[in-house]
């Protein structure tokens, strides 16, 4: 008979980042009081399954997420670099908030390919480094379940790449909220299932009422 295993994947809560500013890897943002509570409710969800390895991205706000369950279950995280989030050439700028800034011509290059994309990590070697770090996990869940804290891109893309599905994609359709959790379901090491889930469903409501959320 074949071995069921389930790697989680969990989208971080929300940060503190009042200023709107595309943070991607840079250091010191971490999660908002909102946030914070989004990751307890996270953490109990997925205290019920049967978890036996922990990981996270190096980044804080993902190591914040992962911290009520590595507290309820007693177990160690392991700090993955495969799962931090996405390079972006925009990054610490306010292109959300502030679209006018990519009139800049010097920008305009890195605006020319979003199949790629053009303006920072290619979608490719997001996929490759994701794929990688849950076959790693799912070998040390093997039989049981594994939870990835990690970044909204990064999961996306994961999620696109073990259903086959092209990587170019529109940003607002990314089925990937706030303190979600894309579990991923494996027999051996075939593909069986993937499923969506949004625990802190009610917390994400009111955080879409939040500047910089």
């Amino acid at each position: 008979m074949s071995t069921r295993t389930v790697v989680h994947l969990v989208r971080h809560g929300e940060v503190h980042n009042p200023q709107g500013v595309l943070y991607g890897r840079m250091p010191g943002f971490q999660l908002s009081e909102l946030g914070r509570e989004m990751a307890v409710v996270v953490g109990e969800y997925l205290s019920t399954h049967d978890v036996t390895h922990l990981v996270s991205s190096p980044l804080q706000r993902a190591q914040e997420t992962i911290e009520p369950l590595a507290e309820t279950l007693h177990q160690a995280v392991t700090i993955d670099e495969r799962v931090i989030e996405a390079g972006n050439d925009f990054e610490g700028m306010t292109v959300g908030s502030n679209p006018k800034q990519l009139l800049n011509p010097r920008l305009w290059p890195k605006l020319v390919n979003p199949t790629v994309p053009s303006w920072g990590e290619p979608y490719t070697q997001i996929a490759s480094r994701m794929q990688a770090a849950v076959a790693d996990a799912r070998n040390a869940a093997r039989g049981h379940e594994a939870v990835i804290v990690s970044h909204q891109l990064p999961v996306w893309i994961a999620r696109l790449a073990f259903e086959g599905r092209r990587y170019w994609h529109d940003p607002r359709k990314r089925e990937c909220s706030l303190a979600s959790v894309t579990s991923i379901s494996f027999a051996d090491d075939n593909l069986l299932s993937i499923q969506y889930s949004e625990p802190a469903a009610a917390l994400v409501a009111r955080a879409s009422k939040v500047p910089g959320a």
